[in-house]
């Protein structure tokens, strides 16, 4: 199974919270009422150590045995995630009994969209009655809203006494009408409602759809094609965004990066001179004008004759633009890259070793750790970074032994500042004497390096800078599609 899926938005961090309160209990976690007793009698200790069983009975309490060895089994093969330990948390002093991060599990999953279904109708029926408004299908419903957005438009103070009228006349007036119902007609038209006298009608309560019934089914027709819905807008959005943002086509994400650039300047330096009350009034009268019937036959009617031409002007001009003011000819980055050339002395003889990215000196972690040197013996074998292409055709002595040797602050090494540029480890006096001192001994003797004078007994290994230079290697789009 992948660890993870590229370019995707999922929430890799800390699960999702799963909230309790004080005096509610949680079907998905609880579905029998007498063994949620049960539990709600033991001690905080023996709660938590429940909590932290990794059978997590409390999930798998009134499920079948299939459905808790399909558990069991997702359990080892997706691989569960200690969050605290991945990102270096600090671990949550809060009460479980508030917050839980509960694991996937198929029959916790399967109760909890059972719940969600049963209660989520009262989405879809927000979601009906406003496409019902925006769609002009009562147009004095479609007018009032007109009327309350151009006084919110023109006075914006008014926006705080929209929550608490929505309050007011769509929760606690239907809510009283319930209790008190108006009289039915009569042949007299008495038209009069008296408001004294006692509740006729018992209050309203809003219950989750019951299982099997209509009105479940009917929330998971409309759950069916709410998924189908963002799953569609979501394609079409990245469609639009994607190219011109991605830098896939790097002079035209450059001209929307001048763009925004440009107007964030702007509206960060002058945003009190526009008429922000007259432009969201324009946008809100054509905005709800777009969703009538005939304007939107209208626009269909008339978009290939009236509304292509002038966007494809606008879309040629803008190539024009981009294509003669918009420069990306710059040359790639261009940097210098190093290998150490080893040679180990054997027998009074140097010996070609291998060609190394570190220059393995005496104070070097490899060598007080006692390890050999990595690297490759022939040239033809170092291959340029990655994301990087050579430069030039071959590689370059390093003539300047003595500058990286002094930026490195190599110690116990001879330096030939002429000829061939070797920096020979020095030996200790302890160990030419016929002592074996260590590397941590050789640390304190003798100067940090010197010039070679051919007096000095050398020591094991000596090494050679060779440099050469790479340039940042381009990227097709094919290839960034195909990995």
């Amino acid at each position: 199974m992948d660890e993870y899926t590229a370019d995707a938005f999922v929430n890799r961090d800390e699960p999702v919270p799963v909230l309790a309160f004080t005096g509610t209990g949680s079907p998905s976690t609880d579905p029998e009422s007498k063994r949620s007793r049960l539990k709600e009698s033991l001690s905080n200790s023996k709660l938590k150590e429940k909590i932290q069983d990794g059978a997590n009975s409390r999930s798998e309490t009134g499920f079948s045995l299939q459905d808790r060895l399909l558990t069991k089994l997702l359990q080892q093969v997706i691989p569960s995630e200690n969050i605290e330990r991945v990102l270096d948390l600090p671990p949550d002093k809060r009460s479980s009994k508030y917050i839980g991060r509960p694991g996937f599990s198929i029959p916790l999953m399967t109760n909890n969209f059972r719940r969600f279904n049963s209660r989520i109708g009262i989405v879809f029926v927000f979601q009906t009655r406003l496409i019902r408004l925006l769609t002009w299908r009562n147009p004095t419903h479609t007018l009032s809203l007109l009327a309350v957005c151009t006084f919110v438009c023109l006075n914006p103070y008014l926006l705080a006494v929209l929550p608490f009228a929505s309050a007011l006349l769509f929760i606690m007036v239907p809510a009283y009408l319930v209790r008190h119902p108006p009289p039915p007609p009569t042949i007299s038209h008495n038209t009069t409602y008296s408001l004294n006298g006692p509740p006729l009608a018992p209050p309203r309560t809003i219950r989750p759809a019951a299982e099997m019934s209509k009105d479940f089914f009917r929330n998971m027709r409309d759950l069916q094609n709410s998924m189908d819905d963002f799953s569609t807008l979501h394609d079409t959005i990245l469609r639009i965004i994607t190219p011109p943002t991605n830098f896939s086509n790097e002079a035209l994400s450059s001209t929307v990066f001048l763009f925004l650039f440009v107007t964030t300047c702007a509206l960060f330096i002058a945003p009190h001179l526009l008429p922000w009350r007259l432009l969201s009034l324009i946008l809100c009268w054509i905005s709800i004008a777009l969703g009538h019937p005939r304007v939107q036959q209208f626009i269909l009617e008339n978009r290939e004759s009236h509304l292509r031409p002038p966007s494809q002007k606008a879309q040629s001009l803008l190539s024009a633009w981009i294509s003669r003011d918009i420069i990306l000819d710059s040359p790639p980055e261009a940097r210098e890259v190093e290998i150490f050339e080893l040679q180990r002395r054997r027998k009074g003889e140097w010996e070609s070793w291998l060609f190394s990215p570190n220059p393995y000196d005496p104070l070097s972690p490899q060598r007080i750790a006692g390890e050999r040197p990595k690297g490759t013996r022939f040239f033809e074998d170092v291959e340029a970074p990655r994301g990087w292409e050579w430069g030039d055709k071959k590689w370059v002595l390093d003539l300047g032994s003595r500058e990286w040797v002094e930026e490195r602050m190599v110690q116990r090494v001879e330096v030939e500042v002429e000829g061939e540029r070797w920096v020979t480890d020095l030996v200790a006096e302890d160990e030419a004497s016929g002592n074996s001192g260590s590397l941590k001994t050789a640390k304190t003797v003798g100067p940090g390096w010197a010039e070679g004078n051919g007096r000095e007994p050398v020591g094991e290994w000596r090494r050679r800078r060779w440099i050469r230079m790479v340039r940042r290697k381009g990227v097709s789009s094919n290839n960034a599609n195909n990995g």
